[in-house]
């Protein structure tokens, strides 16, 4: 509908079924099923274990980037949060990927569940903020199934509040009630300190049912990866149906 050839690459090594058809799939190189069985490794582990040797052969990751020409890539990745965090596999992967001339950017994809819970909150900024610092790539951070917001608890504040990152001393007031994050508050206000010296870190929002929040989003993803800049982008003169 929009007028882009786009190709998927499948970098999951533990995505068993795909729910679309991919050009590129790390199951040709490793599977997680295959590290566990033959390892003996946890499922965090064989995810590690996968990622490393990815970097390792990265060859074979080039060659197949390579046939995509100019296409629009979407990079599907694990979901464990500390391939993102403080392992070095991945960056240095995405750090090989850029140096192939391919522009990058990180769409990091949070439920919007995690509003709801204050301290829940806190920490998936710090999720955000660290995954930020550790890639150094520019980054899209998503609150997704927005419209599913109003089946949880009630927000503490409206919705801008958590998308801009506001104010967040106001946050560390409604962490009470838990004998144990009480215990820390003096440690999740020092926490709360370091999101706000960076002042990095905003989420956008996503509902997949409303083509204007979609739309609004592919467009801010452009712009983060240069797209929207292209020729490419001008030529297809993208008019959505």
């Amino acid at each position: 509908a929009l007028g882009r050839k786009v190709s998927i690459v499948n970098l999951d090594p533990a995505n068993h079924v795909l729910p679309y058809p991919c050009e590129v799939n790390i199951a040709e190189l490793i599977t997680l099923e295959d590290v566990m069985t033959s390892l003996g490794l946890g499922p965090n582990g064989g995810l590690v274990y996968c990622m490393d040797f990815l970097r390792v052969n990265n060859d074979w990751l080039h060659q197949r980037l390579g046939l995509l020409q100019d296409d629009y890539v979407l990079f599907d990745c694990p979901g464990q949060v500390e391939l993102y965090t403080h392992n070095n596999s991945v960056k240095e992967i995405t750090e090989m990927i850029t140096q192939w001339n391919i522009r990058l950017v990180v769409v990091n994809l949070v439920d919007s569940i995690h509003c709801s819970n204050p301290a829940t909150f806190i920490s998936t900024l710090l999720m955000s903020l660290s995954t930020m610092l550790q890639l150094e790539l520019p980054h899209v951070n998503i609150l997704s199934k927005i419209d599913l917001l109003p089946r949880y608890e009630e927000l503490q504040f409206g919705l801008e509040y958590y998308t801009e990152v506001q104010d967040l001393s106001y946050l560390l007031d409604h962490v009470t009630g838990d004998p144990l994050l009480e215990k820390f508050k003096k440690l999740t206000g020092a926490l709360i300190g370091i999101v706000k010296d960076y002042s990095l870190v905003n989420y956008m929002t996503l509902n997949v049912e409303d083509k204007h929040s979609m739309l609004k989003l592919l467009e801010v993803i452009d712009k983060a990866n240069g797209y929207f800049f292209s020729e490419s982008a001008t030529a297809s003169k993208e008019k959505p149906q």
